[in-house]
């Protein structure tokens, strides 16, 4: 986490959100990875080292929350989260990262994605949307570029339930870094955000690497920038507020 700080640090960022996995699904291959009790340790130590050069928010990154209800309300009482990122991972038994979700027709593979994920938005308790349409990760080597627009109806859907409830919408930019080498989402679907009342836009790298942090966050905030956005969202203690282009509040 040092290490990350660091980066960060050397990249011009003066306030950083620190998130991991926290994944419950039953066939999650590395079911108890994040030990919280040394997570926190490192946090509230790394906190303590940088203060006055680095903010940091402490952040988890829940994997379905609205499948796992009961675990997430433990998790949000026992630590005192900055944000919590609601992520989907896994339709059903089959995780969007494995080629076999892929196997079936294109529309099939992709609705089915967004039909879970419009679920999640209804029913599952979290800040930030990551990752809007992470499917096309690998659904590009399969399918080819990701066409939004075929999906526009329910993709609008959930972008305006996402709206009405307050939630902040992510561009992460670890697919920049993929093969297909778009954020997640583009700026169609950003666009379609703001068309349906979205005001909280998060930037994130995505960055398991130290060399990633910071990745394409420049471009990505001139993107949000253009379709509209006042500023971008932050978060303290589970709150929102927006801050300026400028890192001044607004």
């Amino acid at each position: 986490m040092a290490t990350m700080c660091e980066s960060a640090l050397q990249s011009g960022i003066t306030e950083i959100g620190i998130s991991d996995h926290y994944d419950l699904h039953p066939n999650e291959p590395f079911p108890d990875y994040l030990n919280l009790e040394a997570w926190w340790r490192d946090f509230n130590a790394c906190k303590v080292a940088y203060a006055g050069r680095l903010t940091l928010r402490a952040g988890v990154e829940v994997g379905e929350p609205h499948r796992f209800a009961h675990q997430v309300t433990r998790l949000l009482r026992d630590y005192p989260w900055d944000f919590i990122l609601g992520s989907l991972h896994w339709v059903g038994e089959t995780c969007v990262f494995d080629q076999a979700f892929f196997q079936s027709n294109e529309r099939s593979a992709y609705m089915a994605y967004f039909r879970e994920l419009e679920m999640l938005v209804e029913g599952g308790e979290f800040d930030i949307l990551a990752h809007f349409d992470v499917v096309k990760r690998y659904g590009f080597e399969q399918y080819g570029p990701f066409q939004p627009e075929r999906y526009e109806s329910i993709i609008r859907r959930i972008l305006n339930k996402l709206a009405r409830r307050g939630g902040a919408l992510e561009i992460n930019t670890a697919t920049l870094r993929r093969s297909i080498q778009q954020p997640s989402p583009d700026d169609l679907i950003l666009h379609w955000f703001f068309e349906e009342g979205g005001r909280y836009i998060t930037l994130g790298s995505d960055a398991h690497e130290q060399h990633d942090i910071g990745f394409g966050l420049a471009a990505m905030m001139a993107m949000v920038r253009t379709s509209g956005f006042e500023g971008l969202a932050r978060f303290k203690h589970r709150e929102i507020s927006l801050m300026a282009f400028d890192g001044h509040g607004i």
